[in-house]
């Protein structure tokens, strides 16, 4: 009888493990995150297959410029719109490491696109910031530590289009913030 309910709770056990080991890690479904330096805002990333992901941003510019001309200096704040198609190539290798992949940790590739409004602030000795759209590939890392620290990075190559030019350009984001959250 003892050996019965043995062979019982390890044969639970075993199924339990080969179980797990045949679920492939994925990305979250729903997860929010507010960033807090260089680019402030607020984030949500929407997983609609298992590495597939709708990143959506909306951020503020702060940029400082200076005159020398007529020696004047202003700060200038601009709202952007950030929307990326991501797909996160690397969460079995990670999984398979012992690399954490929660919280949408891994490497992407991604189609990168966003809109700068025009500045909110304004100065008279300073040209106005024009709204433009930018669009290109991107690569980018996001990893998530303790107490759900989130740091991501981007880089890629892209056209920017305002209602004065269209040319290439450089597509860079880092930022650092905090899931929220689960």
């Amino acid at each position: 009888m003892k050996k019965d309910y043995l062979l019982l709770i390890l044969s639970v056990f075993l199924m339990n493990t080969v179980q797990a080991q045949d679920e492939a890690p994925s990305v979250e479904k729903n997860q929010f995150k507010i960033n807090a330096l260089l680019l402030p805002g607020f984030v949500y990333e929407h997983g609609f297959s298992a590495k597939n992901t709708l990143y959506s941003e909306a951020s503020l510019i702060i940029g400082y410029r200076q005159n020398d001309f007529y020696g004047e200096s202003t700060w200038y704040f601009t709202p952007r719109i950030t929307e990326q198609f991501r797909h996160y190539y690397n969460l079995e290798k990670r999984a398979q490491k012992g690399k954490k992949t929660e919280f949408n940790s891994g490497n992407f590739v991604a189609l990168h696109a966003n809109y700068d409004f025009e500045s909110i602030s304004t100065n008279e000795w300073f040209n106005e910031h024009v709204s433009s759209f930018t669009i290109g590939p991107v690569w980018g890392i996001q990893r998530t530590y303790k107490r759900k620290l989130n740091i991501d990075l981007h880089l890629g190559a892209g056209v920017i289009i305002d209602q004065f030019e269209t040319e290439f350009t450089p597509i860079a984001n880092f930022s650092l913030g905090w899931v929220i959250g689960k």
